[in-house]
């Protein structure tokens, strides 16, 4: 690929690399197609049971490259931001446990990039900010319907409309962000959550990802009724077998998503 790196271990954990250091990963052309092919991808192979989205060099994602003719310039403003919706939705539906590794900036769409991953660990040294304001335009790729879902619609409005840097500590009391370490420890403690996740059911995982997804917009009756359903599907899987008889035995269950 010409803007990312895709490396996958032997334990299902896919990491994918946002490779354009030079422009702090800003999202060209070609990335907007990639990362669709890419999220399409794992989302459909059984063997990829965790994506990690990280960026190279010391930036995560400094959003849309705004300076690329091949992403704004020869292109219509409306069929440039279908072709950015698609990506958005692509990561939302993934139906395994997605990790954002914010190594540094994540501004604009790569803060919402971030935000579309269900979990984010960041460094000390990562900044954050809706950064849209500044350049004279409106939120995009999700962050209107994810920011105000993890920090409230006042908050939400402040962050997007005043349009200010964040640091990584700030994001964590915000609620942006699951953790922050210093950045000699990110790799590690980012491995160790993929790990952990790539070890889980798989059926369970995705069952309740989708719950929490789908219960901000349930009724609590709805909600209920959903749960029931996914348990159901679960008690009659053999993962959830294994779970029951690797408690009783007393050793760690081997999950198959089967």
């Amino acid at each position: 690929m010409e803007t990312l790196e895709l490396e996958r271990s032997d334990s299902g954990v896919v990491t994918l690399t946002l490779n354009r250091p030079q422009r702090k990963n800003a999202i060209n052309g070609p990335m907007w197609q990639e990362l669709r092919a890419v999220f399409h991808e794992v989302a459909a192979n059984d063997a990829d049971l965790v994506l990690v989205v990280t960026g190279a060099g010391d930036a995560f994602c400094s959003g849309a490259d705004l300076g690329d003719d091949r992403n704004a310039a020869k292109r219509h403003h409306l069929r440039r931001m279908h072709d950015v919706n698609e990506v958005a939705l692509a990561l939302h539906q993934i139906p395994k446990p997605v990790i954002a590794k914010v190594n540094g900036v994540a501004a604009g769409a790569g803060l919402n990039l971030a935000l579309g991953c269900d979990l984010i660990v960041a460094s000390e040294q990562a900044r954050f900010s809706e950064i849209f304001a500044r350049r004279g335009l409106s939120i995009d790729f999700g962050g209107s319907w994810l920011l105000p879902r993890l920090v409230g619609i006042h908050k939400a409005k402040e962050l997007a409309l005043l349009a200010d840097i964040v640091d990584a500590q700030e994001a964590e009391r915000l609620g942006i962000v699951n953790r922050v370490v210093p950045a000699e420890k990110l790799d590690a403690f980012v491995t160790d959550w993929a790990e952990r996740l790539a070890s889980g059911p798989p059926l369970a995982l995705h069952m309740t990802k989708r719950l929490l997804d789908a219960g901000l917009g349930s009724s609590f009756g709805d909600a209920l009724q959903a749960e029931g359903i996914a348990q159901a599907m679960n008690f009659g899987s053999e993962d959830t077998r294994e779970g029951f008889l690797a408690f009783l035995q007393k050793r760690t269950p081997r999950f198959r998503g089967e």
